[in-house]
């Protein structure tokens, strides 16, 4: 019903879908009554335990998933404490609501099962015209029917666990207006803004406040320089295949005869003409008298050919080209009717047709001019040929020189030699991170190159990476020189940064202060705050440009007794001091809708109420989270440039 709700609901449902209806990637029905025992377990439900390999295969599980989604993510950002904790979660809830779907004897009939796949749209594209299923797209996910049913009976199963409670939520209107009136309440307030900015020009960085403010683990990860490579590396594509072919020139001569048309510049030609209509459906009386008068019409202009334009302007039936002298300008072929364009393309210069029919009627012709038709010399497209000769062999030859790309960079120890054998050219980057902005095109800008760059295996032997295949046609295969792990600089490296964040920091204090004492002063004191800014009407809809931070705390601030003072740290950008004077009931036009309000409503109870008795089955069913998963997540947090590697 909120705001951030209202504009984002297609997400909220994604989300509530993901808790209410988990995706069966990992386990299958069976796997739920015969759960691994003991070893390295990660977790506890109802009893039976989760390993860290049914972990590590749903997170794998997991990644791959969004790789065939997104094909161009860097999938190293899902590889992290948090991602795997969330993949862990998932597990567990798993398991909690295949428990409770167990005890609860909610696993559905067949007979619903086909019922449900028969009527639902979602499964639509999984059904062939008869309602059978359409086993190719089954078998290119690696199901059958019989998994593909089981799976849906276990996601039906589970759906139905938490939807008798998440399904049942009301919000009657008296009490979706209330919450609707007491989120978009309006408050009339005035604002003073302490920026921290204005204070610069007040503070000093003394040598022992930059030594401090260095030594702070706080600021530790600020002051780090990013972890980087230096390597060398091929790139083996099209053009490079092709610049090592040669074409002797009696192959180019001859693909040059064999593709004449294509070297020819298209003629044109210039016309008068002279139209009788006769339309195509005409009777035959009609166009017998339509043909006699422009057989009349063509002994005229043969006695005077140069008075052709003069007849078409007063007999020429073509109301676009008679008041032209029947001139229809330049056109070549394909751009009049057929019977037409056949008779104008085989006169002479000046020379006048017979009688043409076509579907308009009957036409004269006088051939005004021709232009083009000329044939472009083997000397002047003799490149272009060979260019397109080389690629079309190129593309021919390309796997086989892609195969032995492959085979070399993996059998040599450096690229030195792979370059040799393929005349290839070795490229070098320096100092190249995981946040590298290389030019736009450039190999260095595509997100299999940082996998590769920072691959533990490359790393640590800096050998010949295997070749990845980066666009079509397009291989690449690097060698690590230099790696540079994430190190914290030295302060004399960092000491402007380091000042920039001490005046930050003590103008940022001196703000706080300042708006602190104002605002103790202005409580007791009141009419000392007269210069405030005017007042301004302030909702959740309605910021005023205002920083969130303010606008949260003045609607969140007890106005029991007014004027109500409230101060707000702004952090980096200083302190607010605020006053509220007035309450003021929601707008309905910011709220739009009861009913759309009441439904956002019913959505938000609905997901509390749902989660709300998961965590009770969660006690029930005594689903703890052990130590040695905690462990691996405390590790991992330790070491990110580690588990972003894996």
């Amino acid at each position: 019903m909120f705001d951030f709700f209202r504009r984002h609901t297609r997400v909220l449902q994604f989300l509530l879908l993901l808790l209410i209806v988990p995706s069966f990637v990992v386990f299958g029905i069976q796997g739920y009554d015969k759960f691994s025992e003991g070893k390295d377990e990660v977790a506890k439900v109802d009893g039976q335990g989760i390993t860290r390999g049914e972990w590590d295969q749903a997170h794998r599980a997991q990644v791959e998933r969004l790789r065939a989604q997104m094909p161009n993510v860097d999938v190293k950002q899902f590889d992290t404490p948090a991602v795997r904790q969330r993949v862990l979660d998932d597990l567990v809830r798993q398991r909690v609501l295949f428990a409770a779907s167990r005890d609860l004897h909610l696993i559905p009939t067949d007979e619903r099962l086909k019922r449900l796949f028969e009527t639902d749209p979602q499964f639509a594209g999984f059904r062939n015209a008869d309602g059978t299923v359409r086993k190719e797209l089954l078998a290119a996910q690696g199901m059958n029917s019989q998994q593909f049913a089981a799976r849906l009976s276990q996601d039906m199963a589970l759906n139905q666990v938490l939807t008798g409670v998440g399904g049942t939520a009301l919000a009657p209107n008296a009490v979706a207006r209330a919450a609707v009136d007491a989120f978009y309440q309006r408050r009339d307030v005035r604002v003073q803004t302490f920026a921290a900015k204005d204070y610069l020009p007040k503070v000093q960085a003394s040598d022992a406040d930059l030594q401090a403010y260095y030594d702070d683990p706080a600021h530790a990860a600020r002051l780090l320089s990013p972890e980087s490579v230096s390597f060398e590396y091929l790139v083996l594509d099209l053009p490079t295949v092709a610049r090592g072919i040669s074409v002797p020139e009696d192959d180019l001569r001859k693909y040059y005869t064999e593709n004449a048309t294509r070297y020819e510049q298209p003629q044109e030609r210039r016309a008068r003409h002279i139209l009788i209509k006769a339309e195509a459906g005409a009777s035959a009386d009609v166009k017998a008298k339509a043909k006699a008068r422009a057989d009349a019409l063509l002994a005229d202009v043969r006695k005077n050919p140069a008075g052709f334009a003069d007849i078409a302007r007063a007999s020429s039936e073509d109301p676009g080209s008679a008041k032209q002298g029947g001139d229809l300008d330049w056109f070549g072929r394909g751009a009049m009717v057929k019977a037409f364009e056949d008779v104008a393309f085989t006169l002479k210069k000046g020379e006048i047709s017979g009688v043409v029919a076509s579907d308009f009627g009957f036409h004269i012709l006088q051939l005004e001019d021709l232009r083009g038709g000329d044939k472009r010399s083997f000397e002047s497209v003799k490149a272009e040929i060979e260019a397109e000769v080389r690629k079309s062999l190129a593309q021919k030859r390309y796997a086989e020189v892609a195969e032995q790309f492959s085979n070399l960079v993996e059998q040599e120890d450096t690229l030195q030699p792979v370059a040799d054998k393929l005349k290839l050219t070795v490229q070098r980057a320096e100092r190249f991170t995981r946040t590298f902005k290389a030019e736009a095109g450039s190999v260095l800008a595509n997100p299999k190159v940082v996998e590769a760059a920072f691959l533990p295996d490359n790393l640590r032997n800096k050998r010949n990476a295997l070749a990845v295949e980066i666009g079509a046609n397009q291989l690449m295969s690097l060698r690590i020189t230099e790696h540079l792990p994430a190190r914290k600089q030295a302060l004399a490296e960092v000491r402007e940064q380091v000042k920039s964040g001490v005046l930050q920091a003590k103008s940022a204090k001196a703000a706080r202060d300042e708006g602190a004492a104002k605002l103790a002063q202005w409580k007791t004191q009141p009419a000392a705050a007269g210069t405030l800014p005017a007042a301004v009407t302030l909702s959740r809809v309605k910021t005023q440009n205002l920083p969130r931070a303010v606008v949260e705390a003045v609607l969140k601030a007890k106005a029991d007794a007014l004027p109500a003072w409230v101060g707000v740290d702004l952090g980096d950008e200083g302190y607010a001091v605020a006053v509220i004077e007035k309450v003021l009931p929601a707008d309905m036009a910011d709220t739009g809708s009861l009913d759309k309000a009441r439904e956002q409503y019913t959505q938000l109870w609905s997901q509390a109420e749902s989660e709300a008795y998961y965590a009770a089955l969660r006690k029930r069913y005594k689903a703890v989270v052990l130590d040695s998963a905690k462990a691996v997540t405390s590790a991992e947090e330790a070491a990110p440039s580690t588990a972003a590697s894996k």
